[in-house]
């Protein structure tokens, strides 16, 4: 199950076992690959693929693994790898779409130390940190906070502060965000590059555990978390030179059903204007749960069109996952 693993960041790049204020090599035994199979009739296949592989991170003693949710959204069968090569296949037990956590139950014995948990908010810009993805020391990467702020992403996502870090870890998905103390601080979510004076800043942003910590309880008992489902309309908007622009739509979706077309700029959300995606989503989150309607005007060629969504809710899209 386990693909090829024959790159290696080079020495300099790697946190210094002896430097570290923490065990490096306990620290990435609590690290496994996620290799996560999804049928090719899914809703998400065609976006983000059928055989997705990342990593994951044991948080107790029980195994529980938490790793970032689009690798194991609608699998049909999960794959976890541990350092040292044994084998064990998992459960899709959560996916909080708010956060973008997922959390996957073993279905054998792992036998990993949980790593510890700490919090974000004690990490300042300008802090080291360490990035631990699957394949143990050669993909441990030595990197440094260089941006704490709001993340809005236009797949209908927002985060009020996301951590973002410096060199760029090439297997980002699910990675490990650890503290100067060896505690889990944070889980891979993206690939960012942007300016950064006379320089372009590539890295990673993060989700912060403090997230994971604040509904745990609800996702592994009941696998959800416990506030109501945001009201979805499967629209792709983004920031274009001032503008909102609808970039995409979800056929058969709730936007698209309404009428909303690709190259409509977002005006307003119920009467009250809008210039930016984060604005854009709390406003449209604040109207209520899913199934909430959503009046939205947007301009089409220079006319404005007024529009009413019946939103949804994301997870009726989605193929649930079989019982084991």
């Amino acid at each position: 199950m386990e693909d090829s693993q024959q790159w290696a960041f080079p020495t300099e790049l790697r946190p210094d076992p002896e430097a570290v204020g923490f065990d490096l090599d306990a620290a990435l035994g609590s690290i496994v690959t996620v290799h996560a199979e999804i049928p090719e009739e899914a809703f998400t296949a065609s976006i983000l693929g059928t055989q997705r592989v990342g990593s994951g991170v044991a948080i107790r003693g029980d195994g529980l693994i938490l790793t970032i949710g689009y690798l194991i959204t609608e699998a049909e069968t999960i794959w976890l790898t541990t350092l040292d090569g044994r084998v064990v296949p998992g459960h899709p037990l959560a996916y909080d779409f708010a956060s973008g956590f997922g959390v996957v139950q073993p279905l054998g014995p792992l036998e990993l130390p949980p790593l510890p948990r700490g919090s974000a908010r004690a990490i300042e810009v300008g802090d080291p940190v360490v990035v631990l993805g699957r394949g143990g020391r050669p993909h441990a990467l030595a990197a440094e906070v260089f941006a704490k702020r709001e993340f809005a992403g236009y797949w209908e996502y927002l985060l009020d502060e996301a951590v973002f870090t410096t060199p760029l870890h090439p297997e980002w998905s699910g990675a490990a965000l650890v503290d100067a103390g060896g505690r889990l601080a944070g889980v891979g979510s993206l690939f960012v590059q942007e300016a950064g004076g006379d320089r372009v800043i590539k890295g990673n942003m993060f989700v912060p555990i403090d997230l994971f910590t604040e509904i745990e309880g609800d996702l592994v008992h009941g696998g959800r978390a416990p506030h109501p489902p945001r009201p979805w309309l499967g629209m792709y908007a983004a920031e274009s030179e001032g503008r909102l622009l609808v970039q995409g739509l979800v056929k058969r979706g709730p936007a698209f059903e309404a009428g909303m077309q690709l190259g409509d700029v977002v005006i307003e959300v119920a009467g009250s204007r809008v210039t930016g995606l984060a604005q854009f989503l709390r406003s449209v989150w604040a109207l209520g749960p899913a199934g909430a309607a959503v009046p939205l005007t947007v301009s089409r060629g220079g006319t404005p069109v007024a529009l009413v969504v019946a939103s949804g809710d994301r997870e009726d899209y989605l193929r649930k996952p079989s019982l084991q």
